[in-house]
């Protein structure tokens, strides 16, 4: 368990967030397309600051008001000892592993700290928050479940405004909150989270419990794995089957913005986390929910505005395009997993309409082609591929499974991989005839009819021998 050794220290970090301004962090677009990837970073590299840290603005009043800070009362520094007490109930994690909707920060500089140890509801610090066991607070009868099977539950600390509605299914909300482990070990932390119910941007647990919340309500949320990470948690810091708890409060509900009316650095930067999240959901094998996330990536990443008119800049357009090209190879990558082959066919189509020759896209192509019975513009699509990537044996192996068909199985011609070169449209050179057997008299059938024979002729004499 790691504490600041000052309490002091500790009470400057716990004051009320409404105080002082919260600071945004901007999400990087990721370059890559690799699926290997986790689509997230670490706290340290992207936690922000939900207010600055007052003992960095007080230090310059520090000489002029000596007297000032030596008349606290014996009350306030009880307060003190308690709040950090408190403070050292928790743990914190150098691992993060949250993904992160957030809009761009308007602040210029922004002074980073490692904070993952704070609370974000001091005047929340309840016992529940703090020290109980997870198993007392699904049993609890105080809480209300958000479903049925009582797996999901909640704590109401502060009601919200009853005159505004619920959030419902598409709309954009903001929250501000705070996961732990049973231990207390924080792993989730985020003091203006952005996302789109319905869209996979965050767990299911929390998706469920914004739609029943009032705007402004501040809540215990109890969710148990099903909920959240599942079988496979979050590598490293959340285990498989972890049940969750955190605090959590709404700060906003609007509707979604639609993306055309977005500036396109908007787009591309909502599309990017849009893929990401998808990345995410692949590398577990959550294939559909992966297919989702890529659907609604490409539905931002579009330069054209309501009028029908694209609004982006070359550079602009040239950068959009680029990332539909990634999101829909992905995308065709899941749906081959869900066995959703005709749409992967449409899909990889798409790909060659922004790049003829993308090679991933070809390969595709040029495979379902060929499963569906499609011949000869399989063969077309193939050596297109070849032409572009000679080297590799996935589109030579794809070749020669071709080749195989076409010819029903009969002519036993196969495709032999061949040195690195740029090839020409004709592909008569690269097939070769397999070796057919002789069709002679076999050898092994000359010895067993002399072995029958002489058998034959020995029982013969030794019958006439005996008569």
């Amino acid at each position: 368990m790691e504490t600041e050794p000052c309490c002091k220290e500790q009470r400057d970090r716990v004051l009320d967030p409404t105080e002082s301004k919260v600071a945004e962090s901007i999400s990087e677009p990721a370059d890559s397309d690799s699926l290997n990837k986790l689509p997230c970073g670490s706290a340290e590299e992207g936690e922000e600051l939900c207010r600055k840290d007052p003992s960095e603005i007080e230090n310059h009043a520090v000489e002029s008001k000596d007297t000032e800070i030596k008349s606290l009362s014996s009350c306030e520094q009880e307060s003190e000892k308690a709040e950090c007490k408190i403070e050292k109930k928790l743990k914190k994690t150098n691992s993060w592993k949250m993904v992160r909707f957030q809009d761009p920060s308007t602040e210029e500089d922004v002074v980073e700290r490692d904070s993952s140890a704070e609370i974000l509801f001091p005047e929340y610090a309840v016992e529940e928050w703090t020290s109980s066991q997870f198993e007392e607070l699904f049993m609890a009868e105080d809480w209300e479940n958000i479903t049925e099977d009582r797996l999901l539950r909640k704590k109401v600390l502060e009601s919200g405004d009853i005159q505004v509605p619920r959030s419902t299914w598409g709309q954009e909300v903001t929250v501000k909150m705070q996961g732990v482990l049973e231990d207390r070990t924080v792993v989730e932390k985020d003091c203006k989270l952005v996302f789109v119910i319905g869209e996979g941007d965050v767990i299911q647990a929390l998706e469920e419990c914004v739609m029943s919340m009032q705007r402004g309500e501040i809540t215990l949320l109890l969710a148990d794995s099903q909920y959240a990470y599942g079988l496979l948690g979050r590598e490293p810091d959340i285990p498989a089957w972890a049940p969750l708890l955190y605090q959590l409060q709404l700060l906003d509900i609007r509707d979604k913005p639609d993306p055309e009316t977005l500036l396109i650095t908007d787009r591309i930067r909502i599309g990017n986390q849009k893929r990401e999240r998808g990345n995410f959901h692949f590398q577990r094998e959550e294939y559909s929910l992966a297919a989702r996330a890529y659907y609604v990536a490409l539905e931002v990443l579009t330069t054209r505005s309501k009028d029908g008119n694209d609004v982006g800049m070359k550079e602009e357009e040239e950068e959009v395009r680029e990332y539909r090209v990634k999101c829909l190879n992905n995308l065709a990558a899941a749906q081959l997993k869900l066995e959703q082959f005709d749409e992967a066919l449409h899909t990889s189509r798409d790909v060659l309409t922004l790049q003829p020759n993308n090679v991933k896209a070809l390969f595709r192509t040029g495979k379902l082609l060929s499963d569906k019975g499609e011949y000869k513009e399989a063969m077309e699509v193939l050596k297109q591929a070849l032409k572009l990537e000679p080297t590799t044996k996935a589109i030579h192996a794809e070749l020669s499974k071709l080749v195989k068909r076409q010819s029903g199985g009969k002519d036993t011609r196969q495709w032999r991989v061949k040195p690195a070169k740029v090839l020409g449209d004709d592909i008569t050179p690269f097939l070769i005839a397999s070796k057919k057997k002789s069709s002679g008299i076999s050898w092994k059938f000359i010895l067993g009819a002399l072995v029958v024979a002489l058998g034959s002729l020995v029982t013969s004499l030794i019958l006439s021998a005996r008569n």
